[in-house]
């Protein structure tokens, strides 16, 4: 005991839990309530996920509403600024659970740390958006085949941007043009992929020509149609768009872990889970003011409050509000993650871990 009357933290729950996640989880047990009855351990976690916007509004909400706090858990974020650095991040210890693309647990997984899947917080993939710079859609340029149809003035190929080589953004945006065809071809054959980076970098790089067409996220694509410069080539809002090429729902952000970090705590996944639970449950019973007004301010001032509006209402429409991943969802993912994350056909059971969500959506 310390001079508060507080429990220490022993060096075995230490090795127990940096074991399990690196610097991502410390545990410190709390003393006892007015009550005289002991207090739920408080468990300090990292949690990350790449950058503050609303597709991982799930993470914001469940803080800013006190969800992690109520369960025992004090949450930090580590954004990293990349969806591929929150599954280093993760896969380095460094945090407890991410958030992020679903191809993140297949590529942890295949580097030996094995990773599963605990819910998924959306239906489809809000990043697989082609944004064509205006100037060419007044052109004529204005089907996904064009892309390949109508080449550079000089006889190139057009540049499409992704985030990173490599990005969801990138596999993604291979998946959409792969199944999209000119002259016989995949259009995806005959484009030119290039790094983009971040907002800025990406917008200014559409807007300037060094970039015929880019991935978009929807704030991305409302700011450039706002501006004047960028049209929608690809939007995955339309039913007909997402089916042709996708076939139909799909877990794309998920939370997930280290199957390790799970099995050393399973009453700390479950407070995760949880909490994220009630956050998506609040999400769709509140306005798109409501939850703007709880996380915008603090996580997405340099956006104009209008763009981060229209963005939460779009991803209110495909938001997985249950949470659950379903064989036949887990199932259409292939689509994406074969060949273009992994040759290897990995097996509903081995990915998804669904007993954390069901044990939520009972309590």
């Amino acid at each position: 005991m310390n001079r508060n009357g507080n429990p220490q933290i022993t060096r075995r729950d230490l090795i127990r839990y940096s074991s399990a996640a690196g610097l991502g989880l410390v545990v410190s047990a709390l003393g006892l309530t007015v009550h005289g009855q002991k207090k739920k351990e408080e468990k300090f976690l990292t949690l990350s996920h790449s950058v503050d916007t609303t597709v991982y509004a799930p993470h914001m909400i469940a803080q800013e509403l006190g969800y992690f706090k109520q369960l025992g858990l004090n949450c930090t974020f580590v954004i990293p600024g990349g969806g591929a650095r929150v599954a280093q991040v993760l896969a380095g210890g460094q945090a407890g659970f991410g958030l992020g693309d679903s191809n993140h647990p297949i590529k942890i997984s295949e580097r030996g740390k094995p990773c599963v899947n605990l819910f998924s917080t959306d239906i489809r993939c809000s990043y697989a958006n082609i944004v064509v710079r205006k100037e060419l859609w007044d052109k004529g340029l204005n089907t996904v085949e064009k892309l390949a149809s109508m080449k550079r003035d000089d006889g190139t190929p057009r540049v499409i941007a992704a985030t990173a080589i490599g990005s969801g953004t990138w596999v993604y945006g291979n998946v959409v043009l792969s199944r999209y065809k000119s002259g016989g071809k995949p259009v995806n054959d005959q484009v030119k992929w290039a790094n983009g980076g971040g907002t800025t970098t990406m917008l200014g790089g559409l807007k300037s020509g060094a970039f015929d067409a880019i991935m978009a996220v929807p704030v991305w694509m409302e700011t450039a149609q706002a501006q004047g410069f960028g049209v929608p080539l690809y939007d995955i809002s339309s039913d007909k768009a997402w089916t042709e090429v996708f076939g139909g729902n799909m877990p794309v952000t998920v939370g997930y872990a280290l199957k390790a970090t799970v099995e050393a705590d399973t009453e700390m996944t479950q407070d995760y889970v949880t909490a994220i639970y009630k956050s998506m449950r609040w999400m769709k019973s509140n306005s798109p003011e409501a939850i703007f007004d709880k996380i915008g301010p603090k996580y997405m001032s340099t956006t104009p409050k209008n763009a981060v509006l229209k963005e939460i209402v779009y991803y209110k429409a495909i938001f997985n509000y249950d949470l659950i991943i379903s064989r036949k969802d887990f199932e259409n993912t292939k689509r994406v993650m074969i060949p273009w994350v992994t040759e290897k056909d990995y097996s509903y059971d081995a990915l998804c871990d669904m007993r954390y969500v069901e044990a939520a959506r009972k309590a």
